[in-house]
């Protein structure tokens, strides 16, 4: 059978297990909906280091050792680790990987990260190449503020169509065997830009990526969206979510009944002031290792298409009048193989 589906699906013929999930995430995170699902939740933003780029590079490296170990494998068993995060030269992650020594691919899909590292680790299993991968990703609410918009001492007033950027990381061990869930198809989505240049209003810029990934994945594998129990996008928040189930409306697709985004389930935006939603790269990832993933142990999920969402903009870019580019990969997760 062939393994390329349509315009842009991958069918993977030999679908790899996700061994094992963990999640770390920030106070905030920690006083939200979700809080019950995290393996770690952080008392302070800092967690004992003296800048906040140095927390995150922690609690990544942390979050890959911990899964490491919940998979009941040593990381000379790991032969690959894909991984990046939000800041300039994925700093967090390569400073995170000096702990490992094992070869190590650093990506940038902005908060689409979660899914682009999965899609690649998927892959080098698939192919044959390795029998035990990492994914994972990371985001810093004050590395990305100061990063990407405002440094919070500077006490600017966020616009009410802003997200609040997820502090936390999410790593998945992927393997060559085991009992599921399976990652069963990729839909590596394409760069779509509708000239938003509003960096206050990103998940306006990240829909219509979202939305084309969605509307190609089921396309191309045929399927129509109640085949899924659940599809659940990146870091849309409120306004992106309402614009993708516009969007797929117009292809006839209604998502209406099973469709969310992790941005919206994350934080809850009237006792936390989150405005938008959630969003950076953990907000995707640490959703679904936390979230998701047990409850799909659980059986309240057979099937979910998880579609993490990126706007590919920098500092440099938004200077110089840019508008914001979206990507979207989507990642088909199912507990049997039929």
């Amino acid at each position: 059978m062939w393994k390329h589906l349509g315009e842009q699906t991958i069918r993977l013929e030999s679908p790899p297990t996700i061994l094992a999930a963990s999640s770390t995430v920030g106070p905030k995170e920690g006083q939200g909906p979700l809080a019950s699902y995290f393996d770690v939740i952080l008392e302070d933003v800092l967690w004992g280091e003296d800048t906040w780029e140095k927390a995150e590079t922690k609690i990544l490296k942390e979050t890959i050792q911990r899964v490491i170990t919940k998979a009941d494998l040593t990381t000379d068993q790991i032969q690959y680790i894909f991984a990046g995060d939000l800041l300039n030269q994925i700093v967090a992650t390569s400073f995170a990987m000096r702990e490992f020594k094992v070869p190590f691919f650093g990506l940038y899909g902005a908060c689409s990260t979660m899914g682009e590292s999965m899609a690649l680790a998927s892959i080098m299993i698939d192919g044959g190449y390795a029998d035990y991968v990492v994914a994972a990703t990371s985001s810093h609410f004050c590395s990305a503020e100061k990063q990407f918009r405002s440094p919070l001492q500077l006490g600017v007033q966020r616009s009410l169509t802003a997200t609040w950027t997820v502090t936390g990381s999410g790593a998945v061990v992927l393997s060559k065997e085991g009992l599921g869930p399976y990652v069963t198809h990729i839909t590596p989505g394409k760069v779509i830009d509708l000239g938003v240049k509003d960096s206050m209003n990103l998940g306006a810029t990240m829909a219509p990526a979202a939305a084309d990934t969605i509307i190609n994945h089921l396309l191309d594998t045929n399927r129509e969206p109640d085949y899924y129990d659940l599809i659940i996008t990146g870091d849309l928040g409120v306004i992106g979510k309402q614009l993708v189930l516009e969007m797929a409306q117009e292809y006839h697709y209604d998502l209406s009944k099973n469709y969310t985004d992790c941005g919206v389930e994350i934080f809850d935006p009237t006792t936390q002031d989150t405005h938008a939603g959630g969003s950076g790269c953990a907000c995707a990832a640490v959703t679904l290792t936390g979230y998701i993933l047990k409850e799909m142990e659980k059986g309240t999920f057979e099937k979910v298409l998880f579609i993490p969402t990126g706007a590919l903009l920098s500092p440099l870019s938004t200077q110089q009048g840019e508008s914001v580019p979206g990507v979207a990969h989507a990642v088909a997760i199912e507990t049997n193989l039929e």
